[in-house]
């Protein structure tokens, strides 16, 4: 997959069949969406192209708000290219962009610049300036393309287990800490990744000794406080290691912050300053207070014996 930064863009682009979008995850529903584009590329032998944005439009829009983001841009980017599309566009979206109109958008950035010839939206996509009390959607979209040799296309949607899949969707259910519908709405577990920093040494002293995670990049989502069944790879190495992550704030302990703690099963090896990547694979329990640190000791065990059982399956 060939990527292009149209802030560095100066060759002319050869035509192309695109959609365009946050991509946030690169879930079911957008590889659904994108494989309209390829088969469409493939009849009339021009580009398969993705159109997307380093960050979210939303934060340019509201420089205060703080995203929960399914995908880093490089996960994105590594999760693009996986789909076998031939391009992706990374558009840099500003204030100057964001204030184009529809018809706008189409004509100086998708066919002046981009030479989108076939324009394949999501079902429920919307795009270009709108006034307040704007009705302006898909049938707009297929006018202008009209007007300006563009064919434009609705995807349809996808439906995972009777959910129609969503990027919102998906946060919901990382929110509640449903990761495994999560992941079949995904198509993969979803995953954090992140250094280990020292900790308090808790888990050590309970018998469970675990690696405290500081994120590599603090707008990814986190799921909801609790212990999940999880999957680790350490650094570079492709071994997959088993594993159990708590989040929450340690409350049997008086903790008054959230932390990222992953007890490795049957790994012995100093783990400080390693890159970690977690992917979850069930949710255990949620977080909650134990009367006594043997009560404690006595749930981790419970909790270890049930993670290994699922991992092992």
């Amino acid at each position: 997959m060939k990527i292009i930064d149209l802030c560095e863009q100066t060759v002319p682009l050869s035509p192309c069949v695109a959609t365009i979008g946050f991509f946030d995850g690169v879930h079911q529903g957008h590889r659904h969406l994108i494989g309209k584009v390829l088969a469409i590329a493939r009849r009339q032998r021009l580009v398969s192209t993705v159109i997307s944005f380093s960050r979210h439009p939303r934060q340019v829009l509201q420089p205060d708000w703080h995203p929960q983001l399914l995908s880093t841009f490089d996960e994105k980017v590594a999760l693009l290219s996986q789909t076998g599309v031939d391009r992706l566009v990374v558009l840099p979206f500003d204030r100057q962009m964001a204030a184009l109109s529809a018809r706008d958008f189409m004509a100086s950035v998708l066919r002046q610049q981009l030479n989108v010839r076939v324009l394949v939206t999501g079902y429920d996509n919307h795009f270009g300036h709108r006034t307040p009390g704007s009705a302006e959607g898909f049938d707009d979209y297929v006018t202008y393309g009209r007007s300006m040799g563009m064919a434009v296309l609705q995807g349809d949607p996808l439906d995972v287990a009777a959910v129609r899949v969503s990027s919102s969707k998906v946060r919901r259910m990382l929110e509640r800490g449903d990761v495994l519908q999560a992941a079949q709405c995904l198509g993969r577990p979803y995953e954090l990744s992140g250094v280990v920093v020292g900790g308090e040494h808790i888990g050590t002293a309970l018998g469970f000794p675990t690696a405290n995670l500081q994120l590599t990049d603090s707008e990814k989502l986190i799921p909801s406080p609790g212990v999940y069944a999880v999957n680790v790879c350490v650094g570079q190495s492709a071994e997959v290691w088993h594993g159990m992550m708590n989040i929450g704030s340690r409350p049997t302990f008086g903790g008054d912050h959230m932390t990222l703690e992953t007890h490795i099963f049957h790994f012995d090896g100093n783990l400080y300053g390693q890159s970690l990547t977690i992917r979850f694979i069930e949710r255990l329990r949620a977080e909650r207070k134990f009367d006594s640190r043997e009560a404690l000791v006595a749930q981790l065990a419970a909790d270890a014996r049930q993670a290994e059982l699922l991992l092992n399956c």
